[in-house]
């Protein structure tokens, strides 16, 4: 397949490149300011002609600096204008693609306890679901036009290279992590392979369209994950951080990002017969740390 790419320096970007293309795909990656400016309204059609498959993954970091009004607006507005100026580039082309991979986040459910989540669950409330929501409508115009469009939901995404868990390990290595609040908040969770993997599935299994939950079939709660990567680091976990310490320290992020709680289970994904390949925590974290 021939497959462009939007977001293709990030996290899961600069993985998922390498991922297809050993696959034997052909990949293309949109590039700012080169090939498109979503904040300007510009893109250039022509790079996208020919296409069997975007996949997009471009949007503010959310967990880069606190949320102030101006980071807010940044993280919605990268994500619905980018999308809506994506999709409704698409179906002025000669040759739309065939399918339209949108990222979305588990955002989308909010904060709902021990709620089991599937795609069909309603969204929630709060910044992220507001975003989400948004996000997933700007693609709008592309499935009016024809464009089987999968919006896929993902949740924490684990790798040794950056995002959460990156953040996560020096403190854990030092002997000084733990359980954050409560700790019974339930964290969503999908291995960067994984995820990639489930990209690339969701471009090719044409009965996927819609929203799609890309997480591993085993979400766990918050300190079940911290108990859990303390082992595997041979680490003690005692030194919790307190709800109050986390808002503090991070603001209203914190309250969505590390204290909200959203089992969410792939349904969609297990119906079309996707295999992940880590589905279980422990070995997902010994598999990338290498212990």
């Amino acid at each position: 397949m021939k497959i462009a790419v939007t977001g293709s320096t990030g996290l899961v970007g600069s993985a998922l490149i390498p991922f297809l293309t050993e696959g034997g795909h052909q990949t293309f990656q949109l590039r700012r300011p080169n090939h498109w400016n979503p904040a300007n309204g510009t893109i250039d059609r022509s790079t996208l002609e020919g296409m069997d498959a975007i996949v997009h993954l471009a949007g503010e970091n959310i967990a880069d600096g606190r949320w102030t009004a101006a980071k807010k607006a940044a993280i919605r507005d990268s994500r619905v204008n980018g999308t809506r100026l994506l999709s409704e580039s698409l179906i002025k082309l000669n040759r739309p693609p065939q399918v339209l991979v949108s990222a979305s986040a588990t955002g989308f459910y909010g904060d709902r306890g021990s709620e089991v989540l599937r795609e069909e669950s309603r969204p929630g409330t709060g910044f992220l679901a507001d975003v989400c929501c948004q996000w997933e409508a700007a693609t709008d115009p592309a499935t009016r036009g024809g464009i089987r469009v999968v919006h896929l939901r993902s949740g924490l995404v684990l790798s040794s290279k950056g995002g959460a868990l990156g953040k996560m390990l020096l403190p854990f290595k030092l002997g000084v992590g733990g359980k954050i609040g409560s700790g019974n908040q339930y964290w969503s969770w999908i291995s960067l392979d994984d995820l990639c993997a489930a990209i690339l599935h969701s471009t090719q299994a044409t009965g996927l369209h819609g929203p799609v939950n890309a997480v591993s079939p085993t979400p766990v709660t918050n300190i079940e994950f911290t108990k859990t990567l303390g082992r595997v680091l041979s680490r003690p976990t005692v030194f919790p951080m307190p709800a109050a310490a986390a808002r503090l320290a991070l603001g209203e992020m914190a309250n969505e990002l590390l204290l909200a709680s959203a089992r969410v289970e792939p349904a969609k994904l297990a119906a079309s017969r996707f295999v992940f390949r880590q589905r279980e925590l422990e070995p997902a974290l010994r598999h990338l740390l290498e212990k």
